[in-house]
């Protein structure tokens, strides 16, 4: 008998670590499923790339252990007026955490809230713009991760020069109304290296569809001209179109953002964004564990692609050097 009890009771000793064991789980996974999420994106919401920039976001999550998480996301298009309303009805929610991809979706939520914890992917200058105080000490309730830094537009301008011999100038697009510093993140960088290599620097200013046109069709018209795109949110909403006219007005160009060189514009070069929203997951996963944000360093991209349409180059005119193409994280051909 008592070699009978001793064996049930090791049997009720196991059984009750056994449902410790599952309890612990059960009650983590209803702890990730009440945490609300809110993210505020650059794209419309039926904007392939832009779920495939929500995948990044979401699989990240999912592999930080935050699958049950709820996600709510608005989608503000590139309009202003719409971010804004997206970014104010954002905060209404109260959610855990708000993610803002690019600038143009930070500054509005930056001015709706100082207490809930924003991490973003895509502001240049976030001590320039008064989102944090410092990069290594942010302080406050933003941190997150850079994209791009003024030293690219002489990056740019390089690509360009190496690919079109007789360039004469270069106009770099921007839109005031949504650019980083309301356009000038990128002038003096710009400045300095056309000057280095004998180019006449352009500021083409566009405020919508029609101003782009007009500004590609001019440089169209004067030879060994060419575009840098700069990246911001004007600038990935009407990304299509700005291909399209570039190739139109054989206007050699170079894309901030590799998906525009995969559909046709010349070569890209810049960060990867999808890298870098996957790498925000894990400052999301260590907010939401008690972590606060201004302690939590601004970090910079460390994944850049360079892409070369190769058939974009050939329609216009261009023979791209073997020595270029085996830079080359991808080439479209």
């Amino acid at each position: 008998m008592r070699e009978g009890e001793a064996a049930m009771r090791r049997r009720e000793f196991v059984g009750l670590l056994g449902g410790a064991a599952v309890a612990l789980p059960v009650s983590a996974l209803a702890q990730q499923a009440g945490r609300r999420i809110a993210a505020l994106w650059p794209f419309k919401e039926t904007d392939p790339d832009g779920q495939a920039v929500f995948e990044a976001f979401s699989s990240g999550l999912k592999e930080l252990g935050w699958g049950s998480a709820r996600i709510e996301s608005r989608w503000g298009g590139g309009n202003v007026e719409t971010t804004k309303a997206y970014a104010a009805e954002l905060v209404r929610l109260s959610p855990d955490l708000i993610f803002a991809h690019l600038n143009a979706q930070l500054g509005p939520l930056s001015r709706e809230t100082r207490t809930i914890p924003i991490v973003f992917v895509g502001a240049s200058d976030p001590v320039g713009a008064g989102y944090v105080a410092s990069l290594a000490h942010p302080g406050g309730n933003i941190t997150g991760f850079t994209l791009f830094e003024p030293t690219l537009a002489g990056k740019w301008l390089g690509l360009l020069k190496e690919v079109t011999p007789n360039l004469a100038r270069v106009a770099l697009l921007i839109n005031p109304d949504t650019a980083i510093l309301r356009g000038t993140f990128y002038s003096k960088a710009f400045e300095t290296a056309a000057a280095g290599l004998g180019i006449e620097p352009v500021f083409a200013k566009v405020f919508n569809v029609q101003d782009i046109d007009a500004a590609i069709a001019a440089l169209g018209n004067r030879p060994g001209s060419a575009l840098i795109v700069a990246p911001d949110t004007f600038s990935e909403v009407n990304g299509d179109l700005i291909v399209a006219l570039a190739n139109e007005h054989r206007v050699p160009a170079v894309y901030a953002i590799s998906r525009y060189a995969k559909r046709g514009g010349l070569i890209s070069y810049g960060p990867n964004q999808y890298a870098a929203v996957k790498r925000a997951t894990t400052y999301v996963d260590r907010i939401l564990k008690g972590e606060k944000p201004g302690d939590l360093p601004v970090q910079a991209p460390v994944k850049f692609d360079l892409v070369v349409n190769l058939k974009t180059a050939k329609a216009l005119g261009l023979t791209i050097a073997e020595s270029f193409l085996l830079r080359a994280d991808e080439v479209v051909e």
